[in-house]
């Protein structure tokens, strides 16, 4: 039972490495090594920045909008989502002492409306505002995200070199402490697991995904998907966004950076645990059945190589041992983009663990009416309509 076991393992591990996606192969699909030819236009585009109790980071982040090396229009909209720590007010000194405050709006959301996400509804108020600029490009980016001068020229030009509707980043995020060394890395491994960039580009495939710290978006694809309330009680609203755009004919693409980066931190797992567990069932569609089979996946795929390479068994240890390479040969690349050093690879099973814990975690808030926490915000109490 064990060598049939083990074997299994080897094979799984063969289809995810040959042939799924080339997931892992982050080089590929790494923003910063782009190039793209000169433009002699460069069209106008709106920041829109969602921003809940973010005093520590939006005067940062307001500052590397305020510095973006872009030759077209650009003008920046700041949500402030009922903050009660002073977000508002460093964002408007931080605009004036910038001097971009000519071109920076404030404002703060209304009361959020049932049916309605507290992101997708800030994002929605300030796509309202900016419509009245008539950007060509709307840039939702998050309120903890600085970017580098560079990033906004790089996505408008890898946008209209690809004829894109949707363009979307993987910021650098925070991987300093123990557990966001241990847990950072494995969090961008399997997001690119669940959708290979590969997939989301082609557009024969189904697979959507973006990554909502960073998304241009064409307003008339916007428009022509039926506007952010097409999926205004999304809780993954990025992917939702992206499935959305790919759906209506637009043409999506998603890549990694390292010259853009979060600034939160995460001091202890349980910070890490609640980002996990926020979305996780979600992802599952609220389905228990679900819920057993990605468990059950994750303890085949990611911990059984493990376990069965300290096997005595001469026929089951070498093909457990074969799993366990390929799968650190696979993450691999993902700690290097860190910059780690190599001997956090092999580790991966046992973040699979605290994922599939926080994945447990997720479904129980769920079921006890505290599910898709945000902000504060409970976002997920019940089934939310497709």
């Amino acid at each position: 039972m064990l060598q049939i076991l083990s074997l299994l393992t080897f094979v799984i591990w063969l289809v995810i490495f040959f042939l799924w996606g080339q997931f892992w192969r982050v080089w590929e699909f790494d923003a910063g090594r782009a190039r793209f030819p000169s433009r002699d236009r460069w069209p106008t585009v709106a920041a829109v920045v969602p921003a809940r109790n973010e005093a520590e980071t939006i005067g940062a982040v307001l500052r590397g909008l305020a510095a973006q090396d872009y030759s077209g229009e650009f003008s920046i909209v700041i949500v402030d989502d009922h903050s009660r720590d002073g977000t508002a007010e460093i964002a408007r000194r931080t605009a004036e002492e910038a001097g971009v405050a000519s071109r920076t709006i404030i404002v703060r959301a209304s009361e959020l409306q049932p049916g309605w996400t507290g992101k997708l509804w800030s994002l929605n108020l300030g796509a309202n505002v900016a419509a009245d600029m008539t950007p060509e490009f709307l840039w939702f980016t998050d309120a903890d995200i600085m970017h580098s001068t560079d990033t906004l020229r790089n996505l408008v030009s890898n946008a209209e070199s690809g004829k894109l509707d949707l363009t979307s980043l993987m910021v650098l995020l925070k991987a300093e402490s123990f557990v966001e060394r241990l847990l950072i890395p494995p969090f961008v491994y399997f997001f690119l697991m669940l959708y290979p960039p590969r997939w989301i580009a082609d557009s024969k495939s189904r697979t959507a995904a973006a990554a909502g710290g960073c998304i241009l978006l064409r307003r008339s694809s916007l428009e022509r998907a039926g506007g952010l309330a097409a999926i205004r009680g999304e809780v993954i609203d990025d992917c939702a966004l992206a499935r959305t755009v790919k759906k209506s004919g637009g043409k999506i693409w998603m890549g990694l950076t390292r010259s853009s980066r979060s600034l939160r931190a995460y001091t202890n797992s349980s910070e890490i645990r609640d980002v996990i567990a926020r979305t996780a069932f979600t992802q599952l569609r609220y389905s228990a059945l679900n819920l057993l089979g990605t468990l059950l996946g994750l303890g085949v795929t990611f911990l059984v190589p493990f376990v069965l390479t300290f096997s005595s068994n001469i026929h089951v240890w070498p093909f457990a041992l074969a799993a366990w390479c390929l799968m650190t040969a696979s993450f691999l690349p993902a700690v290097t983009l860190y910059r780690l050093s190599p001997v956090w690879a092999p580790l991966l099973p046992f973040s699979a663990l605290f994922y599939a814990f926080a994945t447990c975690l997720s479904a129980v808030r769920y079921w006890l009416g505290r599910g898709g926490q945000w902000k504060g915000r409970a976002q997920a109490s019940k089934p939310i309509s497709q």
